[in-house]
């Protein structure tokens, strides 16, 4: 299976379309401060921006951090060497200019029919973290936390993030 990231231009790969600076790092973060608070407890996996969920809609995502909660992973069926078919218990994008309006709209939009418990919107250009919380097919409104503030997960207990540290 050939990976619709990339295409050949000009006789070279190149990764279609990169994220920008400081995307990676932000990420790198966020997937460092997820595990900190999953890993000791065995509270169950975190995983980065390469891995895709097949979810139950069909639609096939691929959030820049998730977590996948031990009775999750357990009740999904086997997946190696392709994208999970299990709905994570919280996602989170790191929004760009490029993809802002998808993060917001079309892609929480299919994570809240999924199921997923949690959904964080991380945005670097504004320096705050907005946590959804799960209502059934939709999400709430939201809390905004902002730089100087400290987001905290319902879904992962003892998740607590400064956004400061993020950015």
């Amino acid at each position: 299976m050939g990976d619709a990231r990339y295409e050949l231009l000009n006789g070279r790969l190149v990764m279609n379309p990169p994220a920008g600076w400081p995307h990676g790092e932000v990420e790198a973060r966020l997937v460092r401060r997820l595990g900190n608070a999953v890993e000791p407890l065995r509270l169950g996996r975190i995983l980065g921006s390469s891995q895709g969920f097949e979810l139950p809609s069909g639609d096939t995502l691929e959030p820049d951090a998730s977590f996948v909660s031990t009775a999750r992973w357990e009740a999904s069926p086997p997946s190696l060497g392709r994208f999970l078919r299990v709905v994570p218990d919280l996602a989170a994008e790191i929004l760009s200019p490029s993809t802002a309006a998808r993060d917001r709209g079309e892609k929480k939009g299919a994570y809240a029919r999924a199921g997923v418990r949690e959904y964080w919107l991380v945005d670097p250009r504004a320096r705050m973290v907005t946590v959804f919380g799960s209502l059934g097919d939709r999400f709430d409104r939201g809390r905004v936390y902002e730089d100087g503030e400290t987001a905290e997960s319902a879904v992962v207990p003892g998740l607590r993030v400064a956004v400061s540290e993020l950015f």
